[in-house]
């Protein structure tokens, strides 16, 4: 039976990569929308949308990302990461299923160890204290939901850290970057694929395991080393990348220092196999280069 599934946010990486495997997933009807289609922050235009189309899931994948802009920008940032997600929440049918996208700005990233989906949350900056709040809203609402938290997500699309080390390694001879601060790269074409074998998996079973998971590549690894591989996949020689502290970095807002996320929930609960992310970054690079 055909499962209709409202997708927000379907401009953005995330929402590009969903809409580009959706041929795949004959089984699946794809509502994409974005601010331009469907205004999530206006739970007027929600509910006529819900009033008219009856949906199986809701994928959110919109939210306000500009990390250091939302330390100007509070307001605009809450109404996008918590109050819409209530809307959504508010607005949804009772048998529609929402899959939450969140972050790993939620944690303080003081710690030394993969963070697991039940350790304390302790967000640093406007951008994770409101990702945090639009989590807490939807388990308070819609507790039968499905939160995944990422990390350092890219892709061919959009803007992101590999497309701008791409262009800055063609354009500059020289590249500072920052080597204390640890996580996982997420290619967002790997991270839409778990979202749809979540989606297949609760489809085949009947059981929705809702609850908080983590999803970035497999591995570890810090922007500097990132930076490294990027430009060598790429074959750009002429620019060389030096390391610095995150003390000389500019930046409004706090970034965790150390954000490897403990992925073996979700591998264990749907049995997702997740790709190093040396592997999945050569895949991108390949078709932004081919691009």
């Amino acid at each position: 039976m055909e499962k209709k599934i409202l997708l927000t946010g379907a401009n953005g990486q995330l929402g590009n990569e969903l809409r580009k495997l959706a041929p795949a997933y004959p089984q699946l009807q794809f509502f994409p929308t974005d601010i331009d289609t469907l205004n999530i922050c206006d739970k007027t235009e929600l509910s006529a949308f819900f009033n008219k189309n009856k949906m199986d899931y809701i994928i959110n994948c919109a939210a306000y990302t500009a990390v250091d802009k939302a330390e100007d920008e509070t307001e605009t940032c809450y109404k996008i990461n918590r109050d819409a997600v209530q809307n959504l929440a508010e607005s949804a049918q009772k048998q529609t299923l929402i899959i939450h996208i969140s972050t790993d700005y939620v944690f303080d990233g003081t710690g030394k160890t993969p963070l697991k989906e039940s350790d304390k949350t302790n967000p640093q900056s406007v951008y994770g204290k409101s990702k945090l709040a639009g989590e807490q809203i939807l388990m308070k609402i819609k507790p039968e939901s499905i939160i995944i938290r990422t990390a350092w997500l890219y892709s061919p699309f959009g803007n992101n850290f590999v497309k701008t080390m791409l262009r800055l390694g063609k354009e500059r001879s020289e590249l500072n970057v920052v080597y204390d601060q640890q996580g996982t790269p997420t290619y967002a074409a790997d991270l839409a694929q778990a979202i749809l074998s979540v989606i297949i998996r609760t489809g085949e079973t009947g059981n929705f395991p809702a609850g908080i998971y983590h999803y970035s590549n497999a591995g570890i690894t810090t922007w500097f080393d990132f930076t490294k591989k990027i430009l060598q996949l790429a074959g750009i020689t002429t620019c060389t990348v030096h390391p610095i502290p995150a003390s000389q970095y500019p930046a409004k807002a706090p970034r965790p220092g150390y954000s490897v996320l403990d992925k073996s929930k979700i591998g264990e609960t749907f049995g997702i196999v997740i790709p190093e992310w040396e592997e999945s970054l050569r895949r991108c690079i390949r078709l932004c280069i081919n691009a």
